[in-house]
């Protein structure tokens, strides 16, 4: 299969198989390629002389571990998060932290259920979906990459003030504020994620019958006029600092210096032995979060570098995106699997009852302090400490 063999023609009409392809590898995402697309997403004519090589063997093997990780994602995900949801949207009692992983549990949920799309897009090497379904398809992801990155920062913050300012904590964190901040999360994650709506485009080619679902930066499909070509370039930018700053470099600055806070006051109180399962289980989900999401934004950003006629970053962009997207999405289905295997003895957790298992691990224990200080006015130590 031809997937990454270069083509001359440059008229958006003759956007080949090769570049539907390689799509179905980004389609919830922004189209990395060599050329006739470049990083703009803008077919052109690469350079007569420039001959980047036959890597269409690693494609193929790139494409069917995609369709591997994308099912296996999909599986894994919608059972697991879905557990979780029916767990702490049914079963356990409404507080704070059970809240924020319900809506953490959600935006993966959402983002599972429309996984089948990518994996048929993916072995089909066409978009028989339509618009709609093509501008969602890139939407989707995007909007789960924010809302779970948000929903991250703000368990991060809501643990270091419970750390650091116990009593105010343990009186006024509550479940009726957290569904407010939740609801300005989601928002706030509908608006960055909109412009992957707004840009998402079809085309159908007539010569091979086939239909790309690609980027559309300038709603317009002119590769000549420079004016066009400039602001194509300028939102692609934007959209991928925007991207990297408000979804990764920052809020992963926010929960560093959470934690940073944590681990001092800690040691400052002679607590570390006393850390429980809470602390472990979220500080393995964001890092869990962050060693998938990571790979993703640093191709994103090798992307702005592609020019000239450097086919090996060329052929290592194209090729580790792919593995990047595949990194990224097996994220949807980890969060579950942290659940029942962080803390205790994992054999233990496996012949304890499943539903049991995951209620365990997300019970806010604020309640056992709030049982404690009936009796006992309790100090800023022990209050962390049973907390944590």
């Amino acid at each position: 299969m031809e997937l990454f063999n270069i083509t001359l023609d440059t008229t958006p009409q003759n956007i080949t198989a090769t570049e539907n392809v390689f799509s179905s590898f980004t389609t919830a995402f922004e189209n990395i390629t060599t050329s006739p697309i470049t990083k703009n997403n803008v077919p052109r004519t690469p350079p007569r002389n420039v001959r980047c090589g036959d890597i269409s063997s690693s494609a193929t093997a790139i494409r069917n571990l995609s369709i591997f990780i994308f099912t296996v994602a999909f599986i894994f995900g919608a059972v697991g998060n879905g557990l979780v949801i029916w767990i702490t949207g049914f079963r356990m009692k409404k507080t704070v932290n059970t809240i924020w992983f319900l809506n953490l549990a959600v935006a993966d949920f959402i983002f599972t259920i429309f996984l089948p799309i990518t994996i048929s897009h993916t072995a089909l090497g066409n978009w028989p979906f339509g618009k709609f379904m093509c501008k969602i398809s890139s939407f989707i992801p995007m909007f789960n990459m924010f809302a779970s990155v948000y929903f991250l920062t703000i368990i991060s913050a809501d643990r270091c003030a419970f750390v650091v300012f116990p009593v105010w904590a343990q009186n006024k964190r509550n479940p009726k504020i957290a569904v407010i901040v939740a609801t300005v999360i989601w928002a706030l994650a509908l608006a960055l994620s909109f412009p992957y709506l707004a840009f998402r485009d079809t085309f159908f080619n007539s010569k091979t019958n086939l239909t790309v679902c690609f980027n559309n930066y300038a709603f317009s499909l002119d590769t000549k006029n420079p004016a066009i070509q400039s602001l194509r370039l300028m939102r692609h930018k934007a959209m991928i600092f925007t991207r990297f700053f408000g979804g990764f470099l920052l809020p992963f600055l926010i929960i560093v210096v959470c934690y940073g806070i944590i681990i001092m006051m800690l040691r400052k109180n002679r607590l570390v032995a006393h850390s429980r399962r809470p602390l472990r289980l979220i500080v393995a989900v964001v890092v869990t979060f962050f060693i998938c999401w990571l790979p993703y934004h640093i191709f994103s950003l090798l992307e702005l570098s592609l020019h000239g006629n450097n086919c090996s970053l060329k052929n290592t962009v194209t090729i580790g995106t792919s593995l990047a997207i595949s990194l990224a999405f097996i994220n949807s289905c980890v969060n579950p699997i942290l659940y029942v295997f962080i803390g205790r003895n994992a054999q233990h957790r496996i012949r304890t009852s499943i539903l049991q298992v995951i209620e365990r691990a997300l019970k806010d224990e604020q309640s056992q302090i709030t049982r404690t200080s009936k009796t006992q006015s309790k100090s800023m130590s022990e209050a962390t400490s049973k907390f944590l």
